[in-house]
């Protein structure tokens, strides 16, 4: 008889099972509330099915619903798998492929037998998935073998499934999850885990969105598939709470909001870059200048790089290995030029729009002899790069081909590195708190693939984990929380996340200690011993970019920014002819005074007025008739109010100064 395992519990107990127990075996014998409300079990710390015996002597942790990342992954998951057996069941043939969970939900890919997917298919598709849920079906996992897998597949058609299937490595356990038991059965293959039963969903609690084409693994060479998405939640309540925030967000929506401002357009004749208009490039300008007061006082040296750069520079940092299918890479000269257009040499020397500035940083570190006392050289761009994302990628100004970044490198000793990174967590926590964002840190740790080694990047994450520690941010406040294998290729680096007014969240700031670029583009200095020593190169940023950062400060502040930002700050509206020229006056009045203003002396109606200024979400309007001109006064009426403070032209031109400087120079 083989001999019990000991499972050891949270609360420190240890119970004895027979071999061939399951955690909700476990959760039975505790009692029934438990074995209602478990979902799956963390055992030695693996999220596992419930269902699946231990292997031996383990740790326990049962998951319910209190649980609430771990559920919600379980539940997005198995909402996938509901979709793809529901899909199957209203359109025989269809062929499944993916279908992973999401941040907010879940979807799946699948290759229609007869014409792909459209949004008036959802409701049939949410209606059979509630079917499907009521059923309450087991999900049972099974181990299969290669061969077998691979046979069913192509037995009833699964030619997606048998390809993965031949493909993952030898070792690797192929797992399948049955939904029923019997000939009727539903089969995906997949890792894992999943609730006990479809049961254990909420019926009420997803939503099927949208429809969208996608490329069979992600390569436009492929396949192309239908992709099918939702969203998925524990409960009623939070899905309502999640279709709220999706209307907010779509109210706040800055493509939307940046047409109705007259801030900004895209269109396909320069794809994926932005042509800025008056109003919108002064808000850019406005975030340049605060940039630019805020680095000047921290002790930062700005400089000018090229934007195309020899394709042996990006060779030699590593970029043309690993970030080469991103950049977008021209001939050194045309040689030749024919009636039918330039022939290119495949022998020419190739160039490369920069997709970052770090590598033209170096050069210019590495101009002239450094020494230690030279140090920390801190080197500013607002650096304008190129990068060759997918059409499908682009989005708005959230995400570009053409983009600004506030970039910054820090050459520095060892032993500044904690207090270099100490002072631009600083830096960075008095810029967002200017703009009322919350935040959150994450150190983002080494991946799989990377340069350097082991014990460099030991050292590297120590730092950072050490200077938010002394800059007292390395706490639940903060959202502390370590990131395995999400760091760049050649450094670990410390991510600031954004909260927006609508609770999103949104990364944007970084900071990354990197010993990788300094020795492959030979930086040095010269220490205190006489020796060439490499320096360590910080790689930091506030806003990420400037194009980005706009776009969340659109939607944060849904089109209402702060006074100090508004592209136009205030507009002088006429109720009648006779008060044109006193407008006129206040306008110069406040325009001497540094306000952004504008006058409105069109023959209609001051309602009419009143809300086109307030579409384009002007701060504040005066409006002016013919009593105010005769009296030297103002009547103010803010954007989003109905109420009118009437106030002279004095008091209103000091009151609208003050109002309209930026934060850092408040006094």
């Amino acid at each position: 008889m083989s001999a019990p395992f000991k499972i050891s519990l949270p609360d420190g107990s240890v119970r004895e099972v027979a071999p061939g127990t399951t955690p909700a075996d476990v959760a039975a014998a505790i009692g029934p509330g438990l074995a209602k409300a478990a979902l799956a079990a963390r055992v030695d710390g693996e999220l596992r099915d419930l269902n699946r015996p231990f292997d031996g002597d383990a740790q326990l942790a049962l998951v319910t619903a209190r649980d609430e990342a771990d559920a919600l992954e379980l539940a997005r998951h198995d909402y996938a798998h509901v979709l793809a057996e529901a899909v199957q069941h209203l359109f025989p043939g269809t062929q499944i492929t993916f279908g992973p969970a999401t941040d907010d939900g879940f979807y799946y890919d699948f290759a229609p037998k007869d014409r792909p997917f459209t949004e008036e298919d959802l409701p049939a598709i949410e209606a059979e998935m509630r079917r499907i849920i009521a059923k309450d079906e087991p999900l049972i996992r099974e181990v299969w073998s290669r061969a077998d897998l691979i046979a069913r597949w192509q037995r009833e058609g699964e030619t997606f499934k048998a390809e993965w299937a031949a493909e993952l490595p030898d070792a690797e356990e192929l797992t399948v999850y049955r939904a029923g038991r019997g000939e009727d059965a539903w089969l995906d293959m997949c890792r894992g885990p999943h609730l006990p039963s479809t049961g254990k969903l909420d019926p009420q609690a997803f939503k099927l969105t949208r429809v969208s084409g996608a490329y069979w693994r992600g390569d436009q060479k492929n396949a192309m598939l239908s992709r099918v998405y939702g969203t998925g939640w524990l409960n009623k309540k939070q899905l309502d709470q999640h279709l709220t925030r999706l209307e907010e967000a779509a109210k706040r929506d800055h493509r939307r909001l940046g047409q109705e401002m007259d801030l900004f357009h895209l269109q396909a004749e320069a794809h994926g870059s932005v042509f800025w208009h008056p109003k919108g490039f002064r808000i850019w300008r406005e975030l340049e200048a605060y940039m630019r007061r805020a680095i000047d006082g921290a002790g930062y040296r700005e400089v000018k790089t090229p934007q195309i750069m020899d394709a042996r520079q990006w060779e030699a940092s590593g970029h043309w290995g690993k970030y080469r299918e991103n950049m977008f890479v021209i001939p050194d000269e045309v040689p030749n030029v024919e009636d039918e257009g330039p022939v290119i040499s495949g022998e020419a020397d190739w160039m490369a729009l920069k997709p970052m500035n770090c590598p033209a940083h170096v050069l210019i570190f590495r101009q002239g002899i450094k020494s230690y006392r030279d140090l920390p050289m801190r080197l500013y761009e607002n650096g304008c790069c190129h990068r060759n994302e997918p059409h499908g990628a682009l989005h708005g100004l959230m995400r570009v081909r053409q983009f600004t970044q506030d970039d910054a490198h820090i050459f520095c000793r060892e032993d500044q590195i904690v207090d270099e990174v100490k002072a631009f967590c600083a830096l960075a926590d008095r810029i967002y708190k200017d703009f009322g964002f919350t935040y959150a840190i994450k150190l983002a740790l080494r991946p799989e693939k990377r340069f350097g080694s082991d014990e460099m990047w030991d050292q590297a994450e120590a730092e950072l984990r050490d200077a938010v520690a002394a800059a007292g941010l390395a706490t639940p406040e903060y959202g502390w929380e370590e990131l395995p294998g999400e760091g760049a290729f050649y450094a670990p680096k410390l991510e600031w996340h954004l909260t927006d007014a609508i609770g999103r969240t949104w990364q944007v700031g970084t900071i990354q200690s990197d010993r990788v670029l300094p020795e492959r583009l030979d930086a040095a200095y010269v220490a205190e011993d006489g020796a060439r020593h490499r320096p360590i190169m910080l790689h930091r940023a506030i806003f990420g970019s400037y194009e980005r950062f706009i776009g969340i400060l659109i939607e944060h502040f849904a089109g209402k920014l702060p006074m100090w930002l508004a592209p136009v700050q205030a507009v002088v509206a006429t109720i009648v002819s006779d008060a044109d020229d006193y407008a006129r006056e206040v306008e110069r009045r406040l325009a001497a005074a540094g306000v952004r203003v504008e006058t409105d002396l069109r023959n209609e109606k001051i309602n009419y007025k009143v809300r086109e200024h307030s579409l384009a979400k002007v701060p504040v309007l005066l409006v002016v008739g013919k009593r105010e001109a005769e009296e030297g006064k103002v009547a103010l009426r803010r954007l989003g109010s109905q109420a009118q403070e009437v106030v002279t032209l004095d008091e209103a031109v000091a009151l609208l100064r003050d109002e309209g400087l930026a934060p850092d120079l408040l006094g």
